[in-house]
């Protein structure tokens, strides 16, 4: 096994030291780190989604349909039933393995036509191209969507609002760019669709009944989850195996299961979300080594992914190292219970067929150190100016 001694990760989020696995905090969040009572909050059916711009959301007018990411009950259950289909292994094997594999190879042609490339740009092209194939939004060009969704996740957003100059800016800005991936991709994606139903996730809203913004909402929520969070991992994953020639050795020389078992353990230590919140609906209960700890009706509970992904009690020694084949997969960094991201075995696969092959270039290395970003609202990180050259 290649183990590594200390700590691994390249991700800092900050300081936050629990002394429990659940803690009630001066500015009124509860906050959990240990993986038992992590899981049981994210399964409970006592629970809804909160954060994630949830409670502008809940203030829309009651017949616009909401994004799955904010529905929860009994209408969200028989929506993920519904589009399970979407994400059954063998779908991905059959459907998307291809696609995957195409947009690999058109990437790295680039990579091999200048011999030096960001890695973020390549990888995103990837993560596009797949998701695009599973959304339905298949009727623009890659590069151009790719153009608008960078403006529409910028590095560093600010607050829209209307009493500053700048809240100004920003809100126009926001609404700018909603309008521009929605006549440049989403619209004529409809269009087409309507003209010949496909298998994909544009048909079944269609045929649910969805109009041109309730889809506009889902495609860019899909987008966010099947292609920004993606691209991340790639970055944290590449950075890893450049630095550790025995770990890199090892993915090289492995078969694909083993290789997708080195990747979720990465992502176990560098989760991409490192911040899940939840709001009670009733009176929970959350399992401790040292009992239970029960919380009201109506609290807002966050849980910290990368302290409960390396709680040692579930993930067994060094929660810290790199131990490819623990019990724990992957531990919490796809979620769990109703809102699991679905997408989880896309994402592996995906970055290990992008990878594979990056590392398979003769004389591939990293010319320097990245720098590292944060989205504080969901604690996730941005590795940027990881640049890769030939020879």
């Amino acid at each position: 096994m290649n183990d590594h001694h200390g700590d691994a990760r390249k991700i800092r989020r900050g300081t936050f030291r629990a002394t429990c696995p659940v803690t009630h905090d001066a500015d009124g969040l509860w906050r959990v780190t240990g993986y038992a009572a992590a899981r049981a909050l994210l399964r409970s059916d006592a629970t809804v989604q909160a954060g994630l711009g949830v409670e502008t959301v809940a203030r829309l007018p009651a017949r616009i349909r909401r994004p799955v990411l904010y529905r929860d009950g009994p209408e969200h259950r028989e929506d993920r039933r519904q589009t399970a289909r979407f994400f059954t292994p063998r779908r991905v094997d059959e459907h998307y393995r291809g696609l995957m594999t195409e947009a690999a190879e058109r990437q790295l042609a680039r990579l091999r036509a200048t011999g030096e490339a960001h890695l973020s740009e390549l990888s995103f092209g990837v993560a596009i191209e797949v998701a695009a194939a599973i959304i339905g939004l298949t009727a623009s060009s890659a590069s151009g969507l790719r153009e608008r969704l960078e403006r529409f996740f910028p590095e560093k957003f600010g607050r829209p609002g209307l009493t500053s100059p700048h809240g100004l800016y920003w809100l126009v800005r926001q609404n700018v760019n909603w309008l521009r991936v929605y006549l440049a991709d989403v619209r004529p994606a409809i269009r087409d669709h309507r003209r010949e139903p496909r298998d994909d996730l544009i048909s079944h809203l269609l045929a649910e009944g969805c109009n041109d913004a309730e889809i506009l909402g889902e495609c860019l929520t899909f987008a966010a989850a099947g292609m920004v969070t993606t691209r991340e991992f790639m970055g944290a994953a590449a950075w890893h195996l450049f630095t550790d020639d025995a770990l890199l050795a090892r993915y090289r020389a492995a078969a694909e299961p083993e290789r997708l078992a080195v990747l979720r353990e990465l992502l176990r230590l560098e989760p991409v979300v490192g911040r899940l919140r939840r709001r009670t609906t009733a009176a929970l209960d959350l399992p401790g080594p040292d009992g239970t700890t029960s919380l009201p009706p109506g609290a807002v509970v966050e849980v910290l992914v990368d302290a409960v992904n390396t709680d040692a009690r579930a993930v067994g020694e060094r929660p810290l190292s790199v131990c490819p084949g623990r019990d724990v997969d992957a531990a919490l960094s796809f979620g769990d219970g109703a809102h699991r991201c679905p997408g989880a075995g896309v994402a592996i696969l995906e970055t290990d067929v992008f990878l594979s092959r990056l590392f398979a270039l003769e004389g591939v290395r990293m010319a320097g150190p990245p720098r590292v970003t944060f989205a504080n609202d969901i604690g996730g990180y941005e590795v940027r100016d990881l640049r890769v050259t030939l020879g």
